[in-house]
Protein backbone atom coordinates (compact mmCIF):
# COMPACT_ATOMS: atom_id res chain seq x y z
CA UNK A 1 0.00 0.00 0.00
CA UNK A 2 1.19 3.45 -0.80
CA UNK A 3 -0.06 6.21 1.75
CA UNK A 4 0.92 9.86 0.33
CA UNK A 5 0.16 13.14 1.76
CA UNK A 6 2.83 16.19 0.80
CA UNK A 7 2.28 19.87 1.38
CA UNK A 8 4.92 22.44 -0.45
CA UNK A 9 4.38 25.87 -0.84
CA UNK A 10 5.90 27.08 -3.93
CA UNK A 11 5.88 30.66 -5.07
CA UNK A 12 2.00 31.37 -6.04
CA UNK A 13 1.48 27.43 -6.84
CA UNK A 14 0.34 25.11 -3.28
CA UNK A 15 1.05 21.31 -3.74
CA UNK A 16 -1.21 20.00 -0.99
CA UNK A 17 -1.95 16.42 -2.57
CA UNK A 18 -2.83 13.06 -0.41
CA UNK A 19 -3.73 9.91 -1.94
CA UNK A 20 -3.25 5.96 -0.51
CA UNK A 21 -2.84 3.60 -3.73
CA UNK A 22 -2.66 -0.55 -3.84
CA UNK A 23 0.66 -2.96 -4.84
CA UNK A 24 0.67 -2.24 -8.61
CA UNK A 25 0.65 0.53 -11.19
CA UNK A 26 -0.46 3.88 -9.98
CA UNK A 27 -0.86 6.92 -12.68
CA UNK A 28 -0.37 10.65 -11.69
CA UNK A 29 -2.69 12.14 -14.81
CA UNK A 30 -3.19 15.96 -14.59
CA UNK A 31 -2.13 19.02 -17.54
CA UNK A 32 0.67 20.40 -17.46
CA UNK A 33 1.23 22.84 -14.73
CA UNK A 34 -0.54 20.34 -12.60
CA UNK A 35 1.72 19.70 -9.91
CA UNK A 36 2.72 15.94 -11.48
CA UNK A 37 6.35 16.72 -11.71
CA UNK A 38 6.10 18.59 -7.97
CA UNK A 39 4.55 15.89 -6.27
CA UNK A 40 6.95 12.66 -8.00
CA UNK A 41 9.65 15.02 -6.73
CA UNK A 42 8.70 15.11 -3.40
CA UNK A 43 7.30 11.96 -3.27
CA UNK A 44 11.51 11.07 -4.04
CA UNK A 45 12.38 13.55 -1.54
CA UNK A 46 14.01 16.28 -3.93
CA UNK A 47 11.91 18.73 -3.10
CA UNK A 48 12.12 19.32 0.70
CA UNK A 49 8.27 19.05 2.01
CA UNK A 50 6.85 21.86 4.03
CA UNK A 51 4.89 18.92 5.23
CA UNK A 52 3.06 15.51 5.16
CA UNK A 53 4.78 11.58 4.56
CA UNK A 54 5.18 9.36 2.16
CA UNK A 55 4.42 5.71 3.37
CA UNK A 56 4.99 2.45 1.49
CA UNK A 57 4.31 -0.86 3.43
CA UNK A 58 3.91 0.80 6.28
CA UNK A 59 7.44 2.88 6.15
CA UNK A 60 7.50 6.33 6.50
CA UNK A 61 10.01 6.91 3.74
CA UNK A 62 10.28 10.56 4.97
CA UNK A 63 11.96 10.24 8.20
CA UNK A 64 14.91 8.43 5.95
CA UNK A 65 17.40 10.63 4.41
CA UNK A 66 17.01 10.61 0.40
CA UNK A 67 19.96 8.05 0.04
CA UNK A 68 18.10 5.63 1.72
CA UNK A 69 14.74 5.36 0.48
CA UNK A 70 15.62 2.84 -2.09
CA UNK A 71 13.10 4.56 -4.35
CA UNK A 72 14.01 4.63 -8.42
CA UNK A 73 13.21 7.10 -10.46
CA UNK A 74 13.30 7.26 -14.55
CA UNK A 75 13.27 11.00 -15.51
CA UNK A 76 11.99 12.48 -18.79
CA UNK A 77 15.79 12.47 -20.15
CA UNK A 78 17.40 9.53 -19.42
CA UNK A 79 20.21 10.88 -17.45
CA UNK A 80 22.82 8.10 -18.43
CA UNK A 81 26.66 8.91 -17.85
CA UNK A 82 28.17 9.57 -20.72
CA UNK A 83 31.64 7.91 -20.12
CA UNK A 84 30.23 4.99 -19.75
CA UNK A 85 29.65 2.25 -21.34
CA UNK A 86 25.25 0.62 -21.17
CA UNK A 87 26.49 -2.10 -18.68
CA UNK A 88 28.16 0.32 -16.33
CA UNK A 89 25.13 3.05 -16.45
CA UNK A 90 23.32 -0.15 -15.74
CA UNK A 91 25.40 -1.53 -12.58
CA UNK A 92 26.15 1.68 -11.25
CA UNK A 93 23.62 1.55 -8.26
CA UNK A 94 23.76 -2.09 -8.01
CA UNK A 95 23.33 -4.75 -10.11
CA UNK A 96 20.36 -6.94 -8.89
CA UNK A 97 18.22 -9.30 -10.95
CA UNK A 98 21.10 -8.19 -13.08
CA UNK A 99 20.14 -11.11 -16.09
CA UNK A 100 16.49 -10.64 -15.90
CA UNK A 101 16.41 -7.48 -15.94
CA UNK A 102 18.60 -7.08 -19.19
CA UNK A 103 16.50 -9.46 -20.76
CA UNK A 104 13.28 -8.43 -19.98
CA UNK A 105 13.94 -4.68 -21.24
CA UNK A 106 15.95 -6.41 -24.22
CA UNK A 107 19.71 -4.84 -23.46
CA UNK A 108 21.64 -7.86 -24.63
CA UNK A 109 23.02 -5.99 -27.71
CA UNK A 110 23.59 -2.52 -26.16
CA UNK A 111 25.82 -3.38 -23.10
CA UNK A 112 29.27 -2.70 -24.66
CA UNK A 113 28.02 0.69 -26.14
CA UNK A 114 28.22 4.11 -24.96
CA UNK A 115 24.69 6.49 -24.66
CA UNK A 116 25.86 8.47 -27.50
CA UNK A 117 25.53 5.70 -29.64
CA UNK A 118 21.99 4.88 -28.65
CA UNK A 119 18.07 5.82 -30.16
CA UNK A 120 16.21 7.83 -27.71
CA UNK A 121 13.88 4.43 -27.33
CA UNK A 122 17.26 2.78 -26.46
CA UNK A 123 18.26 5.41 -23.64
CA UNK A 124 14.66 5.23 -21.72
CA UNK A 125 14.92 1.17 -21.60
CA UNK A 126 18.26 1.36 -20.27
CA UNK A 127 17.24 4.45 -17.81
CA UNK A 128 14.84 1.84 -16.55
CA UNK A 129 16.60 -0.86 -16.31
CA UNK A 130 19.56 1.33 -13.86
CA UNK A 131 16.56 2.19 -11.39
CA UNK A 132 15.67 -1.53 -11.64
CA UNK A 133 18.88 -2.98 -10.77
CA UNK A 134 19.35 -0.56 -7.47
CA UNK A 135 16.28 -3.02 -5.96
CA UNK A 136 14.19 -0.39 -4.81
CA UNK A 137 11.05 -0.39 -2.68
CA UNK A 138 9.43 1.83 -5.24
CA UNK A 139 9.80 3.04 -8.93
CA UNK A 140 9.11 6.10 -9.76
CA UNK A 141 8.33 7.72 -12.91
CA UNK A 142 7.96 11.18 -14.69
CA UNK A 143 7.15 11.12 -18.11
CA UNK A 144 9.54 8.19 -19.62
CA UNK A 145 7.93 8.77 -22.92
CA UNK A 146 7.63 12.42 -23.26
CA UNK A 147 10.99 12.94 -25.25
CA UNK A 148 10.37 10.79 -27.68
CA UNK A 149 8.82 10.30 -30.99
CA UNK A 150 5.67 7.88 -32.20
CA UNK A 151 8.02 5.20 -33.19
CA UNK A 152 10.51 5.17 -30.08
CA UNK A 153 7.29 5.40 -27.70
CA UNK A 154 5.72 2.41 -29.11
CA UNK A 155 8.74 0.61 -28.72
CA UNK A 156 9.55 1.37 -25.35
CA UNK A 157 5.12 1.16 -24.17
CA UNK A 158 6.29 -2.64 -25.46
CA UNK A 159 8.74 -2.58 -22.39
CA UNK A 160 7.17 -1.32 -20.21
CA UNK A 161 4.06 -3.21 -20.31
CA UNK A 162 6.11 -5.97 -19.64
CA UNK A 163 7.63 -4.67 -16.89
CA UNK A 164 4.55 -3.35 -15.55
CA UNK A 165 2.72 -6.57 -15.28
CA UNK A 166 5.13 -8.90 -13.81
CA UNK A 167 7.03 -6.45 -11.82
CA UNK A 168 7.49 -7.18 -7.70
CA UNK A 169 7.60 -3.16 -6.36
CA UNK A 170 4.95 -0.47 -6.66
CA UNK A 171 4.77 2.08 -9.72
CA UNK A 172 4.16 5.66 -9.84
CA UNK A 173 3.96 6.48 -13.39
CA UNK A 174 3.27 10.70 -14.24
CA UNK A 175 1.99 11.02 -17.08
CA UNK A 176 0.10 13.46 -19.41
CA UNK A 177 -1.20 10.87 -22.27
CA UNK A 178 -4.30 9.13 -21.47
CA UNK A 179 -3.24 6.33 -24.17
CA UNK A 180 0.09 5.44 -21.98
CA UNK A 181 -2.00 5.45 -18.44
CA UNK A 182 -5.04 3.50 -19.91
CA UNK A 183 -2.28 0.84 -20.69
CA UNK A 184 -0.11 0.47 -18.14
CA UNK A 185 -1.70 1.88 -14.83
CA UNK A 186 -4.36 -0.43 -12.79
CA UNK A 187 -4.68 2.52 -10.17
CA UNK A 188 -5.32 6.20 -11.76
CA UNK A 189 -4.54 9.33 -9.51
CA UNK A 190 -6.25 12.63 -10.99
CA UNK A 191 -4.26 16.15 -10.26
CA UNK A 192 -5.56 19.66 -10.60
CA UNK A 193 -3.79 22.59 -9.47
CA UNK A 194 -2.17 20.83 -7.31
CA UNK A 195 -4.96 18.46 -5.51
CA UNK A 196 -6.21 15.49 -6.15
CA UNK A 197 -9.51 15.37 -7.54
CA UNK A 198 -10.13 12.09 -8.41
CA UNK A 199 -8.40 8.57 -7.02
CA UNK A 200 -9.14 4.94 -7.43
CA UNK A 201 -9.35 1.94 -9.70
CA UNK A 202 -8.82 3.05 -13.34
CA UNK A 203 -11.96 1.78 -14.65
CA UNK A 204 -13.86 2.74 -12.36
CA UNK A 205 -12.66 6.64 -13.02
CA UNK A 206 -12.40 6.46 -16.73
CA UNK A 207 -15.95 4.87 -16.82
CA UNK A 208 -17.33 7.60 -14.72
CA UNK A 209 -19.26 10.42 -16.53
CA UNK A 210 -18.71 13.07 -13.89
CA UNK A 211 -14.76 12.54 -14.59
CA UNK A 212 -14.84 13.61 -17.85
CA UNK A 213 -14.27 17.19 -17.29
CA UNK A 214 -11.67 16.26 -15.04
CA UNK A 215 -9.43 14.30 -17.32
CA UNK A 216 -10.88 16.35 -20.89
CA UNK A 217 -13.25 15.53 -23.29
CA UNK A 218 -10.60 14.33 -26.15
CA UNK A 219 -8.97 12.35 -23.51
CA UNK A 220 -12.07 10.89 -21.95
CA UNK A 221 -12.55 6.98 -22.96
CA UNK A 222 -13.20 3.59 -21.01
CA UNK A 223 -10.87 0.91 -20.90
CA UNK A 224 -12.08 -3.00 -21.64
CA UNK A 225 -10.27 -6.19 -21.00
CA UNK A 226 -10.56 -8.93 -23.84
CA UNK A 227 -8.96 -12.17 -24.91
CA UNK A 228 -7.68 -12.57 -28.63
CA UNK A 229 -9.97 -15.06 -30.18
CA UNK A 230 -8.02 -15.36 -33.68
CA UNK A 231 -6.79 -13.71 -36.74
CA UNK A 232 -8.42 -14.16 -40.02
CA UNK A 233 -5.49 -13.65 -42.38
CA UNK A 234 -7.99 -13.06 -45.34
CA UNK A 235 -8.86 -9.59 -44.27
CA UNK A 236 -5.87 -8.80 -41.19
CA UNK A 237 -9.14 -8.70 -38.67
CA UNK A 238 -8.57 -10.04 -34.96
CA UNK A 239 -11.32 -10.91 -33.16
CA UNK A 240 -11.19 -9.86 -29.38
CA UNK A 241 -14.18 -11.67 -26.90
CA UNK A 242 -15.31 -9.44 -24.09
CA UNK A 243 -17.68 -10.71 -21.15
CA UNK A 244 -21.27 -9.87 -23.29
CA UNK A 245 -19.78 -9.48 -26.76
CA UNK A 246 -16.80 -9.40 -29.43
CA UNK A 247 -14.85 -6.61 -30.70
CA UNK A 248 -13.06 -6.95 -34.50
CA UNK A 249 -9.92 -4.75 -34.53
CA UNK A 250 -7.97 -4.24 -37.40
CA UNK A 251 -4.56 -5.52 -37.61
CA UNK A 252 -2.43 -8.97 -35.15
CA UNK A 253 -2.82 -8.19 -31.45
CA UNK A 254 -1.58 -11.78 -30.21
CA UNK A 255 -2.18 -15.10 -30.28
CA UNK A 256 -5.38 -16.97 -29.43
CA UNK A 257 -5.94 -16.87 -25.55
CA UNK A 258 -3.70 -13.40 -24.93
CA UNK A 259 -5.54 -11.06 -23.11
CA UNK A 260 -5.55 -7.28 -24.25
CA UNK A 261 -6.40 -4.34 -23.27
CA UNK A 262 -8.50 -1.46 -24.98
CA UNK A 263 -8.62 2.30 -24.75
CA UNK A 264 -12.48 3.28 -26.22
CA UNK A 265 -12.27 7.01 -26.58
CA UNK A 266 -15.77 8.44 -25.56
CA UNK A 267 -15.98 10.56 -28.60
CA UNK A 268 -15.84 7.17 -30.78
CA UNK A 269 -18.58 5.63 -29.32
CA UNK A 270 -22.02 5.74 -31.45
CA UNK A 271 -25.39 5.31 -29.20
CA UNK A 272 -28.64 3.59 -31.05
CA UNK A 273 -31.57 2.80 -29.33
CA UNK A 274 -32.45 -0.18 -31.59
CA UNK A 275 -29.92 -2.63 -32.72
CA UNK A 276 -28.90 -1.47 -36.03
CA UNK A 277 -28.68 -2.87 -39.40
CA UNK A 278 -26.72 -1.95 -42.56
CA UNK A 279 -24.05 -0.64 -40.83
CA UNK A 280 -20.38 -0.42 -42.16
CA UNK A 281 -19.04 -0.90 -38.75
CA UNK A 282 -18.54 -4.20 -37.48
CA UNK A 283 -18.63 -3.70 -33.36
CA UNK A 284 -21.78 -2.98 -31.71
CA UNK A 285 -22.03 -4.09 -28.23
CA UNK A 286 -25.90 -4.43 -26.03
CA UNK A 287 -25.21 -2.48 -23.18
CA UNK A 288 -27.53 -0.87 -20.22
CA UNK A 289 -27.12 3.13 -19.73
CA UNK A 290 -25.39 3.25 -16.03
CA UNK A 291 -24.84 7.38 -15.76
CA UNK A 292 -25.95 10.05 -17.45
CA UNK A 293 -23.73 13.42 -16.77
CA UNK A 294 -24.58 16.45 -18.71
CA UNK A 295 -22.13 18.96 -19.07
CA UNK A 296 -21.87 22.78 -18.99
CA UNK A 297 -21.37 22.88 -23.00
CA UNK A 298 -23.93 21.27 -25.86
CA UNK A 299 -21.77 17.72 -24.53
CA UNK A 300 -23.29 14.56 -22.35
CA UNK A 301 -21.80 11.75 -20.88
CA UNK A 302 -22.96 8.24 -20.95
CA UNK A 303 -21.96 5.50 -18.73
CA UNK A 304 -22.81 2.34 -20.11
CA UNK A 305 -22.26 -1.36 -18.98
CA UNK A 306 -22.21 -4.36 -21.23
CA UNK A 307 -21.08 -7.49 -19.14
CA UNK A 308 -19.08 -6.78 -16.69
CA UNK A 309 -17.74 -4.56 -19.16
CA UNK A 310 -17.67 -0.50 -19.19
CA UNK A 311 -18.01 2.30 -21.67
CA UNK A 312 -18.17 5.55 -22.00
CA UNK A 313 -20.09 7.65 -24.90
CA UNK A 314 -20.05 11.07 -25.31
CA UNK A 315 -22.81 12.75 -27.17
CA UNK A 316 -24.73 15.53 -27.61
CA UNK A 317 -27.07 17.03 -25.41
CA UNK A 318 -29.67 17.36 -28.71
CA UNK A 319 -29.06 13.74 -29.35
CA UNK A 320 -29.55 12.47 -25.72
CA UNK A 321 -33.14 14.60 -25.76
CA UNK A 322 -33.80 13.18 -29.51
CA UNK A 323 -33.16 9.45 -27.86
CA UNK A 324 -35.15 10.21 -24.63
CA UNK A 325 -32.20 8.54 -22.88
CA UNK A 326 -32.26 7.24 -19.27
CA UNK A 327 -30.71 5.48 -16.69
CA UNK A 328 -31.49 1.36 -16.62
CA UNK A 329 -32.26 2.03 -20.79
CA UNK A 330 -31.00 -0.72 -22.86
CA UNK A 331 -28.64 0.84 -25.99
CA UNK A 332 -26.46 -0.61 -28.68
CA UNK A 333 -23.08 0.89 -28.53
CA UNK A 334 -21.59 1.75 -32.01
CA UNK A 335 -17.23 0.76 -32.56
CA UNK A 336 -15.96 1.70 -35.87
CA UNK A 337 -12.69 -0.80 -36.09
CA UNK A 338 -10.77 1.79 -37.73
CA UNK A 339 -11.26 4.44 -35.55
CA UNK A 340 -9.32 2.49 -32.94
CA UNK A 341 -5.70 3.92 -32.49
CA UNK A 342 -3.00 1.22 -32.28
CA UNK A 343 -1.32 3.18 -29.36
CA UNK A 344 -4.66 2.30 -27.61
CA UNK A 345 -4.44 -0.97 -28.00
CA UNK A 346 -1.90 -3.13 -25.49
CA UNK A 347 -0.87 -6.63 -23.95
CA UNK A 348 -0.45 -5.61 -20.72
CA UNK A 349 -3.92 -6.92 -19.15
Amino acid sequence: MIDVAVTKRLGDFTLDAAFTAPAGVTAIFGRSGSGKSSLINGIAGLLPLDAGHVRVGGTDLTRLPVHKRRIGYVFQDARLFPHMSVLQNLTYGGSHDRGAVIDMLGLDDLLDRRPASLSGGEKSRVAIGRALMMRPQLLLMDEPLAALDAPRKAEVLHYLERLCSTARIPIIYVSHAMSEVARLATTLVLLDAGRVTRAGPLDDILSDPAAVPLIGVREAGAVLTGTVRGLNTADGLTEVALSAGRLILPGRLGSPGARIRLRIPAQDVILSTAKPAGLSALNVLRCQIAAIEIGQGPGVAVSLVSGTDRLLARITRRSAALMGLAVGQEVHAILKATAMAPQDIGGSA
